[in-house]
């Protein structure tokens, strides 16, 4: 029988040839690694829905108290007569007084304009009878001079001009895209406060922001609707917005 010499190689079993159990446990060991990785992923992974499952909602609130920047009263007024002529020229006796009104109050000749006119009649017994209407309209952004036109308007009525109901003035306040990134800066930092009285209560901490929707912003008289006929609007008025923040919790 030969003997091998120390010098002489020994071949390699190609794994096809090798054994049963060796290859058995050889898939054994792959099998078991692969179901640990998945396992530790697959855990990892519901670890992480759980932790987006844990979240609050709460709203957070900003309010600004702003000075309106531009000031519109419409005019109503009208003249009844038993002919269209003396009615026109009642409406044009009062359109005169008006802008008189408003240039004794410094307002330049364009800040007050014609904004319609109409034309009504009806028969009384045989007798026709005209209405004539006309509006007139003020726009400026002098807010100061707004006012005391309106503290004044009694003099109108002296003057002969019997103002109709909704003859009032509106102010507005135009200049809300300046404010709006800070404001929504303000109310999600309220947001964030109430989420973590929140989260400190339930021994938790506030992570990042889930989703956010920003609310809409209101603008209203600051002190309320006073209403009523002959009453006027106020330049101070109030912006409000709320938003609705959802946030993680850690």
């Amino acid at each position: 029988m030969a003997q091998l010499s120390e010098e002489t190689p020994v071949p390699a079993t190609p794994f096809w040839k090798a054994p049963l159990g060796a290859i058995t446990l050889g898939a054994a060991g792959i099998l078991a690694v692969g179901m640990v990785a998945g396992g530790y992923l697959l855990g990892d992974g519901l670890t992480r829905m759980k932790m987006a499952e844990r979240s609050v909602t709460v709203r957070g609130l900003a309010e600004r108290e702003v000075t309106a920047d531009l000031a519109t009263w419409t005019i109503s007024y009208s003249a009844t007569a038993t002919d269209m002529a003396s009615a026109q020229a009642s409406v044009d006796a009062n359109t005169a007084a008006i802008r008189t009104f408003f240039d004794g109050l410094g307002f330049p000749e364009d800040a007050i304009q014609p904004t319609g006119a109409n034309v009504s009649s009806y028969s009384n017994n045989g007798v026709m009878t005209y209405t004539v209407r006309q509006r007139m309209a003020l726009r400026t952004t002098d807010i100061e001079r707004a006012q005391r036109a309106v503290r004044q308007q009694a003099d109108l009525v002296r003057r002969g001009v019997l103002l109709e109901e909704g003859s009032g003035m509106s102010y507005t306040f135009t200049r809300l895209n300046d404010i709006k990134p800070e404001m929504v800066a303000e109310a999600t930092r309220d947001a964030r406060a109430s989420a973590e009285q929140f989260a400190e209560d339930s021994a938790t901490e506030v992570g990042g922001i889930r989703s956010a929707t920003q609310g809409y912003f209101e603008i209203a008289a600051r002190d309320g609707d006073t209403g009523g006929w002959g009453s006027a609007d106020t330049p101070f008025k109030t912006v409000r917005v709320v938003t609705t923040v959802d946030f993680y919790l850690e």
